[in-house]
């Protein structure tokens, strides 16, 4: 029921925008506040946790929630939607919605790991790759448009626990995707066929050819594209491609 971050409230204040648990609406404020119920709540540090649990599980030795001088070598650099250059946001402190800095090397072993079931039991994997609320919006962004797409229900489109779940013709698929006004991240897995594909960018002008890399890939995953990239906000593939 959260806004995407709180900020974009006229008073900056967190507020329910509907009741928690009738529709999907991504928030980054979300993810904070349960890094804050674990942090403040049951006295974890989450950044430590994730180090532990995650990142040397699957030797992600160039991963961290917060930023590590020794990343300098390789650190990439943005590019917005006008090919502006914005220098890399080295974070200093731990963000659960956003300050983990990675290689596709180390996020690709996450993902191959995650497939495998890894570092978690059966039933939560099981708990993870669930459906937990249907997906009836028409696009994922801005969050909480009122317009709605009946198509969805074709496809089975859900949220899991991190991930957003359809039925494709390959069977069960899961992906994630994360973008500021500067990078663009998608990672897309096909269950069945234990196929991933890993997408990274240092320009957020990428996501207007990722579909077509996606398909070329994995083959047509089935992926609800209008609903992941609003079609409303995408740049002309001219553009992107200056």
């Amino acid at each position: 029921g959260f806004p995407n971050f709180r900020f974009l409230n006229p008073d900056e204040k967190l507020d329910f925008k509907f009741d928690p648990g009738t529709r999907y609406a991504y928030s980054g404020e979300g993810f904070n506040l349960l890094q804050f119920v674990l942090e403040e709540g049951l006295g974890l540090d989450v950044g430590r946790e994730m180090q532990i649990r995650v990142f040397d599980r699957f030797g992600m030795a160039r991963t961290s929630m917060t930023w590590r001088e020794d990343f300098k070598s390789n650190a990439a650099d943005g590019y917005d939607a006008d090919g502006k250059f914005e220098g890399h946001h080295a974070r200093r402190g731990v963000r659960a919605a956003g300050s983990m800095d990675t290689t596709i090397s180390d996020y690709g072993n996450f993902l191959a790991g995650l497939l495998r079931g890894e570092g978690s039991s059966a039933a939560a994997q099981a708990e993870m790759l669930r459906p937990q609320i249907e997906i009836f919006s028409a696009h994922q962004f801005p969050t909480l448009e009122t317009a709605t797409e009946p198509a969805n229900r074709n496809i089975k489109l859900s949220s899991g626990l991190g991930s957003i779940l359809f039925e494709g013709p390959y069977g069960k698929t899961f992906y994630k995707g994360g973008h500021d006004d500067w990078t663009a991240n998608l990672a897309i897995c096909v269950e069945g066929k234990r196929h991933c594909l890993l997408l990274l960018s240092n320009s957020v002008r990428a996501e207007i050819i990722y579909p077509a890399l996606a398909n070329s890939l994995l083959g047509d995953t089935g992926l609800p594209w209008p609903w992941e990239y609003n079609p409303a906000n995408a740049l002309p593939l001219a553009d992107a491609a200056n």
